[in-house]
């Protein structure tokens, strides 16, 4: 990993682990300087005029591509590139998920089938390719039932209101409502 062009090697055995602030970091800046020696100007899917290929969050990396080769071309570069350093890519939690347009051929690396999944949560949301909301709204509604039900005993012996919205505004509405900046709000979709 290069910071300020000085090299910095990192004992990721050592430093990182799970669900520790500076383990995402570090993968997180390790998987990028990876990313940026992989030449894939020509691959992914344009949107505004804009080549997407792989966005990125923490320690999900997601490949977009317009067919199946293009996709077993990207995941070899990366599994190559990603080799070089210690977080390589785990075949046995690599999923794929397709649009109904492209192919039924598999997705394989090296010879190793790459399961297909139909629905998978991504930022906290539940996407499947037909783009319905229904499955992640039934999520929310069984997380706000949850949250209702862990502050039910305090409401019950509150009589102030403004405690009671209080209470609602902060447990109730963030189980309800998370996620739901990436939903869509137009009637056709």
């Amino acid at each position: 990993m290069s910071q300020f062009c000085n090299d910095i090697k990192v004992d990721f055995k050592r430093v990182a682990r799970q669900g520790a602030t500076i383990t995402l970091k570090l993968f997180t800046a390790t998987l990028q300087n990876v990313m940026r020696t992989l030449q894939w100007d020509n691959t992914g899917v344009k949107i505004k005029g804009r080549q997407l290929h792989h966005p990125l969050l923490a320690y999900v990396l997601v490949l977009t591509t317009t067919n199946i080769s293009q996709a077993e071309r990207m995941l070899a570069h990366f599994h190559k590139a990603s080799g070089m350093i210690d977080p390589r890519l785990n075949l046995a939690k690599t999923i794929f998920m397709r649009k109904a347009l492209v192919s039924y051929d598999p997705l394989t690396l090296n010879g190793t089938y790459i399961s297909e999944c139909s629905c998978n949560l991504y930022l906290g949301r539940e996407m499947n390719m037909l783009n319905d909301l229904s499955p992640e709204l039934s999520r929310r509604k069984r997380a706000a039932w949850g949250a209702i039900k862990s502050i039910e005993d305090v409401v019950k012996r509150t009589i102030n209101a403004r405690l009671r919205a209080h209470l609602f505004d902060s447990t109730v509405l963030p189980a309800l409502t998370y996620a739901s900046e990436c939903w869509s709000l137009r009637k056709q979709e």
